[in-house]
């Protein structure tokens, strides 16, 4: 049977158009990736746009209402003001009419008197009615009257000009929204685990206050954590959190863990009414060494809970501080002492034995780490470490082999700090620390233990290392937290300045 020459031919050509389409289902899914994010992104954007307006919305309808009522206050004042003076000019004048008319009349009864006399024939009669008219002549009211009104009907003092204040309606316009401010990249810092932003501050008529929106009150700075440094949130990222009220173009975030390869910050600033827009974000590297516990390691006697690593015998009862005091007997034998075999290995890669170790989940092959250890209040003895993972059995307790470096310290009985290796052991005279920091540089060969909180270089490994090593930790009764995602601390220079020049001496 003769084969077909063409066949390998059309076989390679169906090869490669297979890798063409592959190659542009890949770029369709890509595109098709991108795509959704953005719709996200503008879905997310017009809800926000939907809320944003009803929000100005009703602040400026409260703004309108305050205005209104303020207007109605200050016109009722005046309205007032009016009133009262108008009563006051009534009163006056009233009081003018009554007495006028009391002398009118006191007038007209003297004239009529006056009138009749003068008809009067007896001489001495004549003479008595005159002396009288005369002395009632001179203590009428109506010759002591005021004969002109105490006060006029004028009122234009009152008379109120609103042209500026409707010229000032007339140009009322929305507060002037500050710019997005500009982040200085060249000025941004990333150390121990603090983020320091700064940007360039705002300058101009929507930033000083003479376009009417008054200075730049504050600024708000957002940041989040994210493993590219695309300004787009990828799907299952964090979100972004916020720090407000700063007052200066500078901010310090502190405490942070670096368990991403970037944190990127945005800035944006507030006068007395308005928010501006965000800066263009900025993406700060923050690499750092990050690990967990490799369960599958863990002794089966040790419990991993996130960062923690707690000793919990499996069906023992004793070391439960609650229990002691009942039987001292059955606690003293239930609570087996480091040295005491215990548990069983599940998994071929699970400590077992006295070995009660859980390594962590990521390997150093090169470059600086640093990671830090705190013992649980209820602590006896623990290490900590680093170790070659193929070279360590399941039953090695770590410092006794070449394959492990580790400080070891303990509260059983008495008190005691040691450093590990080789089956050898180094008495350090140091109180147990209560924050230990263990640096690795794997490319000098340096292992360094601190203690964190008193800045005391406990002891310094140095040796050349031959496989990539992986961060380890023996728990007995009690507990540990691990803290990672740290850089190294400007601290440690100090400690590895020092180190490097004692060991230039002895050499």
């Amino acid at each position: 049977m003769r084969m077909n020459r063409r066949e390998p031919l059309n076989c390679y050509r169906r090869i490669n158009r297979q890798e063409a389409l592959r190659r542009i289902i890949s770029t369709l899914a890509n595109k098709n990736e991108e795509l959704q994010h953005f719709l996200e992104s503008v879905n997310s954007t017009v809800s926000g746009l939907q809320d944003e307006s009803c929000k100005v919305m009703s602040e400026l309808e409260v703004e309108l209402e305050q205005l209104s009522s303020a207007l109605e206050e200050r016109g009722a004042h005046l309205r007032d003001i009016i009133k009262e003076e108008k009563q006051r000019k009534e009163a006056e004048l009233q009081r003018q009419l009554s007495e006028g008319k009391f002398a009118l009349l006191s007038c007209e009864e003297l004239l009529e008197f006056a009138n009749q006399t003068l008809t009067v024939t007896n001489e001495e009669e004549f003479l008595t009615a005159a002396k009288q008219i005369k002395e009632r002549v001179t203590m009428a009211p109506a010759f002591r009257l005021t004969t002109r009104p105490m006060v006029s009907e004028n009122m234009s003092q009152f008379t109120v000009d609103f042209s500026a204040e409707r010229a000032g309606l007339q140009r009322l316009r929305f507060l002037p929204v500050p710019k997005p401010p500009e982040i200085d990249v060249s000025s941004c810092v990333v150390r121990d685990n603090t983020i320091t932003v700064a940007w360039q501050p705002l300058s101009g008529p929507d930033c000083s206050g003479d376009g009417g929106g008054g200075p730049i009150e504050c600024y708000e700075l957002e940041y989040r954590k994210t493993n590219n440094d695309s300004s787009l949130r990828a799907a299952g990222e964090a979100c972004w959190e916020r720090v407000c009220d700063i007052r200066e173009p500078l901010v310090a975030v502190s405490g942070l863990k670096f368990d991403s390869l970037f944190v990127v910050v945005r800035v944006r600033a507030r006068n007395k009414a308005a928010a501006g827009e965000f800066s263009e974000p900025v993406a700060l590297e923050t690499r750092a060494f990050n690990f967990g516990f490799d369960a599958v390691t863990a002794h089966a006697e040790l419990k991993i809970h996130s960062d923690t690593v707690t000793w919990e015998p499996q069906g023992v009862k004793g070391h439960d501080t609650r229990l002691r005091g009942k039987d001292t007997k059955s606690s003293r034998s239930a609570t087996p002492s480091p040295n005491k075999t215990a548990g069983s290995r599940v998994g071929r890669d699970r400590f077992a034995g006295e070995s009660y170790t859980v390594l962590g989940d990521q390997e150093m092959s090169g470059g600086s780490h640093y990671w830090e250890l705190r013992p649980l209040a209820d602590w006896k003895s623990f290490s900590v470490g680093v170790a070659y993972r193929g070279s360590l059995g399941r039953f090695d307790q770590l410092g006794k082999s070449a394959a492990s470096w580790c400080l070891y310290a303990s509260q059983w009985l008495q008190s005691s700090l040691s450093a590990k290796h080789n089956n050898r052991a180094k008495a350090l005279d140091w109180p147990l620390p209560q924050r230990i920091g263990i640096y690795c540089d794997f490319d000098n060969g340096d292992l360094l233990f601190v203690d964190v909180e008193k800045l005391r270089l406990l002891h310094c490994f140095k040796t050349k290392f031959s496989q990539p090593l992986i961060p380890a930790f023996t728990v007995w009764c009690g507990g540990i937290t691990v803290a990672t995602g740290l850089q190294v601390p400007t601290f440690m220079g100090n400690f590895l300045t020092t180190n490097r020049s004692l060991s230039n001496l002895s050499q």
